[in-house]
């Protein structure tokens, strides 16, 4: 599967950005989407999820801040990333995903070969 995220560059704190992730292949609008980012030194960390069926799911440290959305004639995802932090810093990446049931987070589909282009977002203070 090819996910090719864009968007990113840099802004300062306080700013918008909205990035895409376009995906290979004709299953997109039948899987979960989420976003996740990874910043040097630092795992990966899950950000927002998206359903086949719409309904979205949030990381705290983002609610409130960035929106998930998607367009299934487009096979995109897209995050809407606003009030933008420093520590929103990462290169920031989508895949399909499934929910960890009681962890409050989402895992990459594991049953998939990923060829992942991320986008760097860089927020200065």
């Amino acid at each position: 599967v090819q996910l090719q995220a864009s968007g990113g560059g840099l802004v300062q704190a306080g700013g918008s950005l909205r990035l895409s992730c376009v995906a290979s292949g004709s299953i997109f609008s039948t899987k979960h989407m989420a976003w996740y980012r990874q910043a040097p030194e630092k795992q990966r960390e899950w950000v927002a999820a998206i359903t086949s069926g719409g309904s979205t799911d949030y990381a705290d440290s983002v609610k409130g801040r960035f929106t998930i959305a998607r367009d299934n004639a487009k096979n995109t995802v897209y995050l809407q990333m606003n009030s933008l932090k420093p520590e929103d810093t990462g290169v920031y990446f989508c895949f399909y995903a499934r929910p960890l049931t009681g962890r409050g987070t989402w895992q990459p589909l594991p049953e998939y070969d990923y060829w992942n282009q991320g986008t760097q977002v860089t927020v200065s203070s």
